[in-house]
């Protein structure tokens, strides 16, 4: 046995790395299934090879192989870097910022990112006692996608993570049978908070086994779903769910065997489309609300309901530009952007952000829903809507909107458009473009949106 892993089998007592006997499914998909009894093996040798450091970023590919470093660099005491992006300038600023640190990955990316280490072909294996974790250890730090302006960190102790897979859990434990396991297919990767909270997380802590792969593509999705064993539990976006229901729609021959349930997460989930995939794949979707910084705390049933019931414990307090959430997961309140509305049974109702509420000429709106108004035009496929940082003539900040819409020129959008909003809050500039600049979970960047539509202020 290698002195690092000597020193991890006699470290201090803390709370389990992970879940259940050491028979039991923890991950599958591309030919293989792995017990925990495995996995903890493969932890234990991957954690002897780590470069030395305080902080790593994950950036592989494969869930598998992403889990098992995770949890080696969890118990080598280093801690997980979860960059908005992986763009290669994103990744190299956060290096700068943690000299200590480097990166972790399954292939060759091109460019290579400085202080790249290429996990093995072949995972290596230790044998040794159960792995354990200081609960006060922070095993990853998660950073804001940026849609809102700068990403923050935030960091999540393990404490904090078992405590808040255990809602989730909790949540959405009644979609399979008692006793049986849940087998995971994420569409989101495993580097955001909402992948890392139902792909990895619920895995290693819960009553679930996930796929080692990420499908993007309906084709993807649904072979992805037929390696899986049973009560098939799909993770994915309103985006991505929106591409599964029209694929399968247009072809009888695109079919997923039934599933247990589907989860949605990191944008609004429109009620028909909610309505759509559980007529179309007969079983329940449930949406999830979170963030960056709170980890999950609310769910609905799209389909049927628009209030949010918060998780045990989570209460919401209503402030002038969002609210306060307090959670027992979380050491202390947590401000978030959100405003709210609280009905008497402790239900909310989301009613968008300060930050998107507009007021010209004595008239309000919000982006939000002007970016629904915008998505409903026949003929747009996607959009935004979005206020620019310059202010134009008269010092008001223009409301610009980028549109995919291949039959459709910028002045018939606009004109469907003023059938229902208000003249001052018509977007100009209105650009169309092949496709949003959305990142992996489907979100939009704010600096994508503005590098794409340029600067009409200049």
């Amino acid at each position: 046995m290698s002195a690092v892993v000597q020193d991890i089998a006699s470290a201090s007592p803390g709370h389990a790395l992970a879940f259940g006997e050491p028979s039991r499914p923890l991950a599958f998909g591309h030919g293989m299934a792995v017990d925990l009894r495995t996995f903890e093996r493969h932890v234990r040798g991957l954690a002897a090879l780590l470069p030395d450091g305080r902080h790593a970023i994950n950036l592989c590919d494969d869930r598998y192989r992403f889990l098992v470093a995770f949890c080696a660099a969890a118990v080598r005491g280093q801690v997980t870097l979860l960059p908005p992006s992986r763009a290669p300038g994103v990744i190299a600023a956060e290096l700068a910022r943690h000299p200590d640190s480097h990166c972790l990955g399954d292939d060759a990316p091109d460019p290579l990112p400085p202080r790249y280490w290429r996990l093995p072909a072949r995972l290596p294996e230790a044998d040794g006692p159960p792995l354990r974790l200081d609960p006060d250890a922070i095993a990853a730090i998660g950073f804001t996608s940026g849609s809102t302006g700068m990403p923050s960190a935030n960091p999540k102790p393990w404490a904090s993570f078992r405590a808040s897979t255990a809602q989730n859990l909790a949540a959405l434990r009644d979609l399979w049978p008692a006793g049986e396991v849940a087998h995971v297919v994420a569409t989101v990767p495993p580097q955001h908070m909402y992948g890392m909270e139902l792909s990895v997380l619920l895995p290693l802590l819960g009553e679930a086994a996930v796929h080692a792969g990420r499908p993007f593509f309906p084709q993807d999705i649904v072979r992805a779903l037929h390696e899986a064993p049973g009560n098939r539990l799909l993770v994915t976006t309103p985006v991505h769910l929106r591409a599964l229901v029209e694929a399968c729609a247009a072809d009888a021959g695109l079919a997923p065997p039934p599933l247990a349930g589907i989860v949605s997460a990191t944008a609004p989930m429109p009620p028909e489309l909610a309505a759509a995939a559980e007529a179309r794949f007969g079983c329940e979707l449930r949406e999830l609300f979170g963030s960056t910084e709170t980890c999950v705390i609310a769910h609905r049933r799209s389909a049927r309901e628009t209030a949010w019931t918060p998780y045990p414990g989570v209460c919401l307090q209503p402030q002038p530009d969002g609210s306060l959430v307090h959670a027992p997961h979380l050491p202390g309140p947590v401000a978030l952007a959100d405003l709210v509305e609280l009905h008497g049974d402790g239900r909310f109702l989301l009613r968008g952000r300060n930050a998107d509420l507009l007021e010209i000429a004595g008239k309000r709106a919000s982006l939000g829903d002007l970016t629904r108004r915008l998505q409903a035009v026949p003929g747009v496929e996607d959009g935004v809507v979005f206020q620019l940082d310059r202010p134009g003539p008269g010092g008001v900040r223009r409301i610009a909107a980028l549109a995919v819409a291949p039959s459709l020129d910028e002045a018939a959008i606009r004109a469907a458009l003023a059938e229902s909003v208000d003249p001052v809050f018509l977007p100009r500039p209105l650009k169309r473009v092949p496709a949003l600049p959305r990142n992996a979970t489907g979100k939009l960047p704010r600096a994508a949106l503005l590098a794409l539509i340029g600067d009409p202020s200049h």
